[in-house]
């Protein structure tokens, strides 16, 4: 086998809890990741010399170490004596520094990839291990699962047994809000601190639109519109528009709201067309 494609969908996160600042600075989280059906895609070719190169037409996406994609290319051809080279094409549809984990996508999707077209022969608990070197988000790529648990920095993933379908409408200000700015704006209130996640997830396994809607939460929220105060207006936008409920995904800017169907999705997203450019009907994958 010379190439291999492979889809590398986005997340949300229906809930994302901060539970703490940890020793190795990173903060410890508690999050419901749900995959969705934006997805990039990722074609690895195997070259019988060069180097390990990415190719994307995309501005916002790097070419170099700086690539997770790369850095997963490049721990693996160390760790395992791969001297041959490879092309790693990667069309870009998801967003870039959004809140979507697209890169972390990448990621996984790599990882996963080369796995098999190396012949590699890595268990799952090994490719986790080395997603958790890469970044945060990265782990839950490699599960099967619509839905999951994140805990940890959110690289301990626990996936979750549930059926429920959603659809949104996702709309994403041409606005790159970094994560690390965000978490710096971040201000620990613990205080009465509420179990969103145990909130939720009743609601979700039920498929309880009203009560999950409802349940929707983000503790990064503060931050974001301290940085962004004007996408507060999104946000009552999107409600006033006839959304059931409304949220930032991950440190933003990314908002996605809850809607009842495909069809109301449609209707919804045709009220932003013209006021933003980067709307999305998606669905659970």
């Amino acid at each position: 086998m010379d190439h291999l494609t492979v889809l590398s969908p986005a997340k949300l996160n229906l809930v994302l809890d901060v539970l703490g600042k940890r020793p190795d600075g990173f903060h410890e989280l508690q999050t419901i990741f749900e995959r969705i059906s934006l997805a990039d895609q990722i074609t690895l070719t195997r070259k019988s010399s060069g180097k390990i190169r990415i190719h994307c037409v995309h501005p916002d996406v790097p070419l170099n170490t700086r690539n997770l994609a790369f850095k997963a290319a490049m721990m693996l051809a160390r760790d395992f004596s791969i001297s041959e080279g490879l092309d790693i094409n990667i069309i870009k549809n998801i967003p870039v520094a959004a809140g979507l984990a697209g890169g972390s996508s990448n990621a996984a999707a790599v990882l996963s990839g080369l796995n098999r077209l190396w012949q590699i022969g890595l268990k799952q608990a090994q490719l986790v291990n080395y997603a958790a070197r890469l970044g945060s988000d990265v782990a839950f790529f490699l599960y099967n699962t619509s839905y999951a648990l994140g805990t940890g920095r959110g690289e301990l993933i626990k996936p979750l047994d549930v059926k429920t379908k959603l659809w949104h409408v996702l709309v994403t200000p041409r606005v790159k809000i970094y994560t690390k700015k965000v978490f710096a704006r971040l201000k620990l209130n613990l205080t009465n601190k509420k179990d969103n996640v145990n909130i939720l997830l009743p609601f979700l396994k039920k498929g309880d639109l009203a009560g999950l809607a409802g349940a929707l939460s983000n503790d990064l929220e503060p931050a974001i519109l301290s940085l962004r105060p004007d996408f507060i207006y999104l946000k009552d936008k999107l409600l006033d528009a006839g959304a059931i409920g409304v949220c930032f995904s991950g440190s933003g800017p990314s908002v996605f709201a809850c809607v009842q169907s495909q069809q109301h999705a449609q209707s919804l997203r045709a009220k932003f067309d013209r006021s933003y450019t980067q709307v999305f009907i998606v669905t659970t994958l």
